[in-house]
């Protein structure tokens, strides 16, 4: 009586076995969904509106879902499972609200960090452009796709991707801030780096392959071989000088190229292009020779010369010495620069090395070969100044021909210290061919040499014993100056610059001067103002004496041996 059901009897209910009751309850629960349960639930699409979708999951009654919920999966139709919440158990309509945005959140998160956490791949739809990147819908979630995670070359148009459904890896959560961050470049360098594998494995020196181009920088070009990356230097892109790899190549083109050196671990490969073709060297004429003439253009300017392509890939230097007959050098700028077509002959051709020496200046006669005829000894020229030494200044007097004027040739008068005192380069002056060396290929040439010399003038103005007026210019330690002209500077020494009361000259005085000595070559003038009353005095002495001895011979008194006393210590003063 333990079990009787009292309630059931006095409810007047039929007895039930307590087993099928059990059965029909388990029944009840693995059918039918609790309403008031706020967790989500599976449910299958039984019939589709335009705007809805309705939902079965095994309630009372079935579900509505409005088709905005469903935009990212816009293949959605019945019999599809998704998942959804119970969001209102009975509308106005007695209709039960359903959500699967809401089902999505709730379970999204779950999914992203199980995800994250195991490397799994998720599916993504990209709904919109945003700065930087992308935005893209993961399982409900917002998630953040950086440009440089969307593949492994660089993208130039990022809204092909819009409207796309794409596979991607999660590499980032932010659980503070709700972010997430995926890439579709993870699953690319996965693929790629097997493929890498198996590729670095095959490769050996002398291999050709097939590449693309993905990125062109000022001193290379590298090649995309099928998930390895090799670099063509500009050198190796082409037999002749180019200025930038993108004058022959572009990006994406396909090309052919062969593996020229790798590192240990093959990380860094060089590959080569121009090694594909034969070398232009191999393909010269065998008929050239030294001393034949070539034309071609100049590709290269250095200090020293420039280098000239005679044909494709094969270059010639021409030093700057081969530029000009002038011995005075320069540099190569003076004469060519970039792009210019020039004549030269071939000077040395060495096959086996790949070298060819030219000469520009060799397609001219040599001006010294008739140098005697053009420059004779003593014949006047008009020359330009073209550098100076602290020896003298070269003058050019015509291109291959230059002639050293000496620092004592360039002034009759002046003592020049520099050349750059009386002249200025790329002045024009007049010069005289002193001398000649036909073998030294040497000219001296002179310029005072064009002007006639004042001081054979001078040497007869100022001659010895003249006297002169003149203004003391300077007084020093051991005499003085005085300027007769603005070539002409004499010098006092100090015994000869005592005046007749006994004093000495002093500076601004002017006074009367005797040229005691005069020296054309060294240009040395020595004055005296001493001498001017000095020798008037010892004149007038002898003078005296004479006329006393003429008139009385035989009777000199003791008066005339003091005059004759007074004149001895007179000139023994002088």
């Amino acid at each position: 009586m333990d079990n009787f059901n009292w309630k059931s009897y006095a409810e007047g209910i039929e007895v039930i076995d307590n087993k099928k009751l059990e059965e029909f309850e388990k029944l009840v629960k693995d059918n039918f969904v609790d309403t008031s349960d706020e967790d989500v639930i599976e449910g299958t699409v039984v019939y589709m509106t335009d705007r809805e979708a309705i939902i079965d999951i095994n309630a009372k009654s079935e579900g509505v879902i409005s088709l905005n919920e469903f935009r990212y999966n816009p293949e959605l139709k019945v019999g599809d499972k998704v998942e959804v919440i119970v969001d209102t158990r009975e509308d106005r309509t007695g209709q039960l609200v359903l959500s699967h945005r809401k089902a999505r959140v709730i379970k999204a998160w779950d999914r992203v960090n199980n995800a994250h956490d195991n490397s799994e791949i998720v599916s993504g739809f990209v709904k919109c452009r945003t700065k930087g990147g992308m935005i893209v819908d993961v399982f409900g979630i917002e998630a953040f796709l950086p440009g440089s995670q969307i593949d492994v070359k660089p993208i130039r148009d990022y809204d092909q991707y819009v409207n796309k459904t794409m596979e991607f890896k999660v590499v980032k959560i932010n659980h503070e801030f709700k972010n997430v961050v995926v890439s579709h470049k993870a699953l690319i360098e996965a693929d790629i780096e097997e493929q890498k594998k198996e590729i670095i494995g095959q490769l050996e020196k002398g291999q050709v392959l097939e590449g693309i181009v993905k990125n062109i920088t000022s001193y290379g070009v590298f090649i995309d071989l099928g998930g390895v990356d090799g670099l063509i230097h500009i050198t190796d892109l082409s037999w002749s000088r180019i200025n930038h790899p993108s004058e022959i190549l572009e990006l994406d083109q396909k090309l052919n190229v062969v593996i020229l050196d790798f590192d240990d671990n093959k990380s860094r490969i060089q590959l080569g292009l121009k090694q594909l073709s034969d070398h232009p060297w191999d393909k010269l004429s065998k008929d050239l020779k030294e001393g034949d003439k070539v034309k071609g253009k100049v590709v290269i300017i250095a200090d020293y010369g420039a280098f000239i392509e005679i044909e494709e890939g094969v270059e010639g230097l021409v030093h700057v010495s081969e530029m000009s007959w002038s011995t005075h050098l320069r540099s190569a700028q003076d004469f060519v620069k970039v792009g210019d077509e020039v004549d030269a002959v071939i000077l040395s051709l060495d096959r086996e090395s790949r070298k060819m020496s030219l000469g520009i200046k060799q397609i001219s006669p040599d001006p010294w070969t008739d140098i005697t005829s053009k420059y004779p000894l003593g014949s006047k020229h008009t020359g330009l100044v073209r550098n100076f030494t602290n020896f003298g200044v070269f003058i050019e007097l015509e291109e291959g021909i230059d002639g050293l004027v000496y620092i004592s040739d360039l002034s009759w008068t002046k003592k020049v210290k520099h050349p750059s005192e009386v002249l200025t380069l790329g002045e024009k002056i007049d010069v005289i061919v002193l001398e000649l060396d036909v073998d030294g290929r040497k000219l001296s040439l002179g310029h005072k040499h064009t002007k006639e010399n004042p001081w054979d003038k001078y040497e007869k103005d100022f001659a010895l014993n003249t006297t002169h007026e003149g203004e003391i210019f300077e007084v020093l330690d051991k005499g003085a100056t005085i300027q007769f002209n603005e070539d002409i500077t004499a010098f006092i020494p100090l015994r000869h610059m005592e005046k007749e009361d006994g004093s000495k000259l002093k500076k601004g005085e002017k006074v009367a001067l005797k040229i005691i000595e005069f020296n054309k070559d060294f240009k040395r003038v020595v004055a005296s103002h001493t001498s001017t009353f000095k020798d008037q005095e010892l004149k007038n002495t002898k003078r005296s004496t004479a006329k006393l001895a003429s008139t009385n011979p035989e009777k000199t008194t003791l008066g005339d041996l003091d005059a004759l006393a007074n004149l001895k210590d007179k000139m023994d003063d002088k």
